[in-house]
């Protein structure tokens, strides 16, 4: 990181000050670049700093930055409070029939309203809770809903209603296409992804046209151009500022990387992004795992080197919040604070593998972060996500309050190749993660070979599936090379730590402690070594030590503590200890209670005495976890 520090240092040190004001004579963000290109012409290795002064400044179309614009710290005067915003105010409201508000919506057509910063609730069927397809969902396009009762009415078809459903660790968002009372079918404009499925699976509308019956409730009829809203008690909406979003993309870095031509040394420090909004085409889609198909980025980079994005706030957004893609490499997003996004937090990398370097993506910093309640428009949306990307650090982030996984990398499935490797993933504390709302998913999640990742001093707990899934580590299909050591994970709900398969892993000196259904699993026997088990302690009081599959022998346990607290006799998927270890298992592992100071309150540091000691075990310091005070 310190390299990062010192350009970033050595920039403003150098720079040149352009200053924007919306009663300035530079007033728009654009006018500013254009400024700097200007600077950059007459004296093309100067760095240009970009001080923006307190003010909305309203984006009538994406921020573009090319390699031309390279060398420009943009960021926020001292003690100013800056927001970047892509949407626009609503006026015009009037008191209508039934307590209702209306104003003309205008151009482009959204799909989020905020009240006073406030995300107003797009109107929903039913407005709790859900409805439940009847039986298996269907698996043959177009999608056919066979719904209960009269749950989806008739007139809904051909209107802007839409059908989410939660599908294991998916979503579709479609339109209804038709529907058949008497069958009770629902026809959706697209087709299933034949991956998701589930049984008796939960759905929800919004925007239905007779849905608009809660207070804090909007709907926005395409027809006719008129936005209604049901006011929430005491609300003026002639005294509140009302703000649609206009644009799905704030910012966006647009090198060549295939030519050669990088965006190179960008900063942006301390600036407010707000109201981008999401979209879909007129079929809806059937999202695709953790969402990096469907939803859209506020701020996206291409062929970006060397950029950092400091201590910014990125909220009211309806995909993820940051994007470094294609042909990106050493960059950084440190110290902000990402929250009420309709999609995930960060993204690095990309789900394809590019045959040059040019285009490859690598060695960046996510750090020092606090992304929270995000995936409200998204739900499969990840907090950090790397894809195809290799010597990646993702360290001292805070990231709670979301419906899929907190941090996934990887992306091949399998023994494939993968272009995943030496991701460094630590000191990170990932919490409230899945909130029964999907399944199949983790605190940590990975996928395919990738040698030389370190998943490190993590703290991890409360994941919490709908169905199957809510575990604290979850190395997925093919997950290999990896060294898991140093982590505390805590209170899941599937298990603390769950390989499905994967080759030579290491999990040493770690604590799985209080899960709830299992505290270890393990999916599919292989003819290697899967993983080797060694120096961990593990305690619990209820579920079972080991959960799924444990047959065969290619795996390795050995010199760990375990402690059942309602029994001093432990059953070893079905062994007994002596039978266990006659299986080559073990065999100079304790069971013992490793004496935590007080588990009840989650401190699982060491008493005196404890005999953590006589397996080597040493003890994990959680001071230095989340984000560090200053960056």
């Amino acid at each position: 990181m310190l390299p990062l520090l010192l350009i970033a240092g050595a920039l403003c040190a150098m720079a040149q000050t352009v200053t924007v004001s919306t009663g300035g004579a530079v007033k728009t963000l654009a006018e500013a670049r254009d400024a700097a290109r200007a600077i950059h012409k007459q004296t093309p290795d100067a760095t240009v700093r970009i001080e923006i002064r307190t003010g909305t400044y309203y984006l009538p179309e994406t921020l573009v930055l090319s390699p031309e614009d390279s060398n420009t710290v943009w960021e926020a005067a001292p003690d100013q409070r800056v927001v970047v915003s892509g949407g626009r105010v609503i006026g015009g409201w009037t008191k209508g029939q039934g307590n209702l508000w209306t104003a003309p919506a205008g151009e482009p057509y959204f799909r989020q309203l905020f009240i006073s910063g406030r995300r107003a609730q797009r109107a929903r069927t039913p407005n709790f809770g859900f409805f439940r397809i009847d039986g298996p969902s269907p698996q043959e396009g177009p999608f056919k809903l066979k719904y209960r009762g009269d749950d989806i009415k008739p007139e809904w078809a051909g209107t802007d209603a839409e059908v989410i459903a939660l599908l294991a660790w998916a979503d579709i968002r479609m339109p209804i296409v038709s529907i058949d009372p008497a069958a009770h079918i629902a026809t959706l404009a697209s087709d299933p992804r034949k991956s998701n499925r589930e049984a008796d699976a939960r759905y929800y509308i919004e925007n239905a046209p007779d849905s608009l019956d809660t207070p804090g409730e909007w709907r926005l009829d395409r027809k006719t151009g008129v936005i209604n809203y049901r006011p929430m008690g005491g609300e003026d909406l002639t005294k509140e500022e009302v703000v649609a979003p206009a644009l799905t993309r704030l910012v966006s870095l647009e090198g060549r990387p295939e030519k050669g031509e990088l965006v190179r040394r960008v900063v942006f420090r301390g600036i407010h992004f707000a109201h981008a909004d999401w979209s879909m085409g007129p079929r809806g889609y059937a999202d695709t795992q953790a969402s990096v198909m469907t939803a859209q980025t506020a701020f996206e980079a291409v062929g970006a080197e060397e950029c950092a994005i400091e201590r910014c706030v990125f909220r009211q957004i309806g995909g993820y919040a940051v994007w470094f893609g294609r042909g990106s490499k050493k960059n950084r997003i440190a110290g902000n604070e990402i929250a009420d996004a309709g999609g995930g937090g960060v993204r690095i990398g990309e789900t394809v593998q590019r045959p040059n370097d040019a285009e490859r993506n690598w060695e960046h910093v996510v750090s020092d972060n606090h992304i929270h309640d995000i995936g409200l428009v998204f739900p499969p949306a990840v907090g950090v996500w790397v894809g195809q990307s290799s010597r990646n650090v993702i360290a001292h982030n805070h990231i709670h309050d979301l419906y899929y996984t907190a941090i996934s990398v990887g992306w091949t499935w399998g023994y494939g190749p993968n272009q995943c490797s030496g991701n460094i993933i630590e000191y990170n504390h990932l919490h409230s993660i899945g909130k029964d709302m999907l399944s199949d998913m983790g605190g940590i999640y990975t996928l395919g070979m990738q040698p030389g990742t370190i998943l490190r001093n993590n703290l991890i707990h409360d994941i919490s599936s709908f169905t199957y899934g809510g575990w604290g580590i979850y190395p997925d299909e093919g997950s290999t090379g990896m060294l898991i050591e140093n982590n505390v994970v805590y209170r899941c709900k599937s298990a603390g730590f769950h390989q499905h398969y994967g080759r030579e892993n290491v999990v040493r000196n770690n604590i799985f402690a209080l899960n709830r259904e299992n505290q270890l699993m393990r999916t599919r026997a292989e003819p290697h070594l899967s993983f080797t088990f060694t120096g961990n302690i593990v305690y619990f009081d209820q579920g079972r030590l080991l959960g799924s599959n444990w047959t065969g022998e290619q795996f390795k346990m050995e010199r760990n503590l375990y402690f059942d607290a309602r029994s001093a006799g432990i059953r070893f998927a079905g062994r007994s200890l002596d039978e266990w270890r006659a299986s080559g298992q073990d065999r100079e592992s304790i069971v013992g209670d490793p004496l935590f100071v007080n588990p009840a309150t989650f401190d699982f540091r060491l008493r005196p005495g404890s005999p953590a000691a006589n397996i080597g075990f040493k003890e994990i310091d959680l001071r230095a976890v989340g984000p560090r005070p200053t960056i």
